[in-house]
């Protein structure tokens, strides 16, 4: 569908002419390919350089831009030659064999689909926040590159997130302009005979009528659903107006449209993915619908269903507190999905809501939709190692009796697709010493080729991204200080802020206080001194929203528009509003060192400081996140003990002053440490190690391979196998599983018996099995892990030699210098293809 050549006049919103070339042009322009390719930046500038500036949105320029401008262009041979050059360059990128196509060219995996809330593909398309767009989005734009058959769900929202504004007193102000749909790179989805395809759902007996949109990813499409259809109620226009605006009443409509609207587009559509990939919690109302759809299509009861389905659902939690994840009360349930249950799954609404609760009995507990998610999955990750195990110590209470480091959650690192956030000048060095196609396969030469770049190329290239920064900081802070109303002379003053020479350090996350973005103000007049040394003085530029009702965040930004203004310090510090993906752009291409100073373990991963790699920026972080396991001390600098120290505020005093003692006695002298060629060698030497190390391990290339191969080819292959003969497999496994249940609390060990060997032990178990046969469980031996080492888990044998009656003896020899007192023995269902215990959670211990 909505392959066939694009008709300008057929378009929402009509262009101002049909002269030949014009189909190219727009093709060119709806297929946002062009936010990460710097040959595609000319041709749009020369249509509207102020417009390109402003919006860099090739698709507003064509419909703003005049007919003579258009039609001269169109006949220009300079303008034509590179219009030609990147529609070929795309024809040629999407028939050439990439990298699954070569890797793995049989796997029954034709089809993932991508959930999320937000997605951040380009700043000419509003729909995201931060942290989990960029994710989304990024990871999109190497499916693309990497050729992982990936379609992608989302929500078209007409105000999305706020933007902001600075007033004259540093307050924050929230605005929310109107995301009007003509003017945005996306086109309606319309039926083979020209109908837009419109998707009706119920909301509380209320038919909702949902519009359809598609995005163009390369060769990802996005299709984006939104409420504002003419033919609903005014309320339910509005519930994709805000993006994580309104209340639980507003949130949980737009998950029912994601994960349930979501679902049903892509049965409309005919596409049938083997696997669903939820980027968090939002869209895992989607487990239920496709369950729902399998009952229709196989006459399955629920259980049966979801249990096939299940094994091609992945999770991705990127929550680090449990406050995070989105809550229901059982009445807002009752409301939206109530009837849905009993209609639509067969279901009472108790069962629903135990799929949601902790205790599926507790008739007072809220749904929790990580809780759903995991229940609706067969394999569930975190975002950073570190965030593996805190997800782990997160989600333990729904694995009673289990080792937290069992509960099933695994790790896939974030990473951030490099060709959106690399510098024009660093394109071209990575590009002269990688080849064009670096990002497109794998990485294994990548490092090597990098490090070969000469001291002077690596050096020019901080030197030029800095003075870019400076030159974009002045012009953004003037414009700024004119909209919120400064006098004329702070107006000047921006004009002419910071020095292009100086070291420069960039901090931009949303201004919450487990992130401490104040930390560096913990000893203003030592911080004073830092900035204004006259021999080696620093430059700092500072951006980030708060959250529009935390008003703590906001007094948080208010400290520092007003510690700059009181101490006159705008020659050193900036603080620029509005953070959106193209300020982030120009800061992690600029700086020469990247800021992050969150509380550990609280970040789940951060990506921020990914995007200086490419760039040549050095990361100064808290051991947390991504820095946990990317740091070395040739790759940049550390704070923190890898200790969790909550609140205290004597650690934040500790770790301020140790981010002082790091800038005085490291960062600011070696940066100024210059040879006579005026290079700092040993600063271009930590660049060099962090470009070719980190720069490929830190790439959604990496990340977008990673779920490939660990999650989604095994999941395919996985719900295959269930899927066959009508679902069968998933009616053997809740009868397996009830038989199972039935006796487990029958099962009893024997006294246990322990003999030494040469170099271990070897250990006898007797165990009662009641009428469950060896097959059906495990019994294994448990040594937890010391100094941090992984457990110890010994699989048990049992010789029916040695069996009477349900009575077993199960054995083990075991290797070990450790105590035999050290391991216990404990009793597991075991399912042939079954995830224990993501997907049954019985286990008895021996003691």
């Amino acid at each position: 569908m909505n392959n066939e050549k694009i008709n300008p006049n057929q378009l929402y919103g009509l262009l101002p002419t049909t002269a030949d070339g014009i189909e190219t042009l727009t093709e060119l322009a709806l297929d946002v390919q062009w936010s990460w390719n710097h040959a595609a930046d000319d041709l749009w500038q020369q249509l509207d350089p102020e417009l390109w500036d402003r919006t860099h949105n090739p698709w507003i320029i064509l419909q703003t831009v005049s007919r003579e401008v258009l039609e001269q262009k169109l006949t220009d041979n300079d303008f034509r030659g590179k219009m030609d050059a990147l529609m070929a360059f795309e024809q040629h990128a999407a028939t050439d064999t990439k990298w699954f196509q070569q890797s793995h060219p049989d796997t029954p995996l034709t089809c993932v689909a991508y959930f999320s809330m937000e997605y951040m593909l380009s700043e000419a398309l509003p729909i995201y926040v931060g942290g989990l767009g960029n994710v989304a989005g990024d990871q999109l734009k190497s499916a693309n590159d990497l050729g992982v058959p990936v379609v992608a769900i989302g929500l078209l929202y007409q105000q999305g997130y706020f933007r902001q504004e600075i007033d004259r007193q540093g307050a924050q102000q929230a605005l929310f302009p109107y995301n009007d749909p003509g003017q945005l790179p996306i086109t309606p989805l319309r039926l083979p005979n020209g109908e837009w395809l419109r998707l009706p759902i119920t909301l509380s007996g209320f038919t909702v009528w949902l519009r359809t949109w598609q995005v163009q990813v390369g060769g990802v499409k996005l299709y984006l659903l939104d409420s504002n259809d003419a033919a609903n109620l005014p309320t339910h226009r509005g519930i994709t107006t805000e993006l994580y605006g309104g209340g639980s009443d507003l949130r949980i409509q737009q998950e029912v449209v994601l994960g349930i609207g979501g679902w049903k587009l892509l049965m409309t559509l005919g596409i049938r993915p083997e696997v669903c990939h939820m980027n968090e919690g939002h869209a895992a109302f989607l487990v239920l619908e496709r369950a729902s759809t399998l009952m229709k299509e196989t006459g399955l009861p629920f259980d049966a269903a979801l249990a096939v389905t299940r094994t091609g659902n992945l999770f991705t939690t990127h929550t680090a507190v449990a406050a995070g994840f989105d809550h229901f009360s059982p009445a807002l349930m009752g409301q939206f999905l109530g009837d849905y249950a009993r209609n639509e799954l067969g279901i009472d609404f108790d069962t629903l809501m135990a799929l949601g609760r902790q205790s599926p009995t507790n008739s007072s507990e809220s749904f929790n939709m990580a809780y759903l998610a995991i229940r609706g999955s067969g394999a569930v990750n975190g975002v950073s190692r570190l965030h593996g195990v805190v997800s782990r110590q997160l989600f333990n209470d729904l694995f009673p009796r289990w080792p937290t480091d069992e509960v099933p959650v695994g790790y896939v690192t974030n990473g951030v697709h490099m060709p959106s956030w690399d510098a024009e000048a660093a394109d071209q060095i990575w590009t002269e010493a990688c080849g064009k196609n670096r990002w497109r396969g794998g990485l294994g030469a990548v490092g090597d080729d990098i490090s070969k770049v000469s001291d002077e190329a690596l050096w020019q290239l901080r030197t030029s991204c800095r003075h870019d920064l400076v030159d974009y900081t002045r012009k953004r802070l003037e414009r700024q200080f004119l909209v919120s109303g400064h006098p004329p002379g702070l107006v000047d003053i921006a004009t002419k802020v910071f020095d292009p020479n100086t070291l420069t350090l960039g901090f931009a996350r949303r201004f919450v206080e487990y992130k401490r973005p104040n930390l560096l103000l913990h000893d203003p007049e030592r911080f004073i001194r830092i900035l204004t040394s006259h021999e080696q003085p620093v430059q700092l530029v500072i951006a980030g929203k708060a959250p529009p009702f935390d008003e703590s965040g906001k007094a948080l930004i208010q400290q520092w528009v007003q510690f700059i203004e009181q101490h006159s310090l705008y020659q050193h510090v900036v603080f620029l509003g509005d953070y959106d993906m193209l300020l982030a752009e120009h800061l992690v291409q600029g700086a020469d060192v990247w800021v992050n100073t969150p509380r550990r373990p609280w970040e789940a991963c951060g990506t921020s400081g990914m995007k200086v790699l490419v760039n040549g920026g050095i990361n100064v972080s808290e051991l947390d996140g991504w820095w946990a396991e990317a740091y070395t001390p040739d790759v940049g600098w550390a704070l923190g003990d890898i200790q969790e120290h909550g609140n205290d505020p004597a650690w934040d005093a500790a770790e301020a002053n140790a981010l002082y003692d790091l800038l005085e006695k490291q960062i600011v002298p070696e940066f100024y440490n210059r040879d006579q060629r005026g290079i700092p060698v040993r600063w271009v030497e930590r660049m060099r190690k962090s470009m070719a190390t980190l720069t490929p391990q830190f790439s959604t290339n990496r990340t977008v391979r990673e779920y490939t191969e660990t999650y989604y080819l095994p999941a395919a292959t996985r719900y295959v196998k269930r899927a066959a003969d009508k679902g069968a497999a998933g009616v053997s496994i809740i009868k397996l599983r009830q038989s199972i249940g039935n006796e487990w609390n029958n099962l009893e060990f024997g006294d246990a018996t322990t003999e030494s060997i040469a170099n271990g032990y070897l250990f006898h178990v007797p165990v009662m099995l009641s009428t469950l046969t060896p097959d059906q469980v495990a019994v294994e031996l448990y040594a937890a892990g010391i100094n941090g080492e992984t457990p110890e888990c010994i699989l048990m044998k049992t010789d029916s030699a040695n069996n009477n009656g349900s009575n077993y003896v199960y054995t083990a020899v075991v290797t070990t210098h450790r105590p035999a007192s050290d391991f216990t023995a404990r009793i597991m269902p075991r399912y042939e293809g079954i995830a224990i215990p993501l997907e049954d959670n019985r286990i008895r211990w021996q003691h």
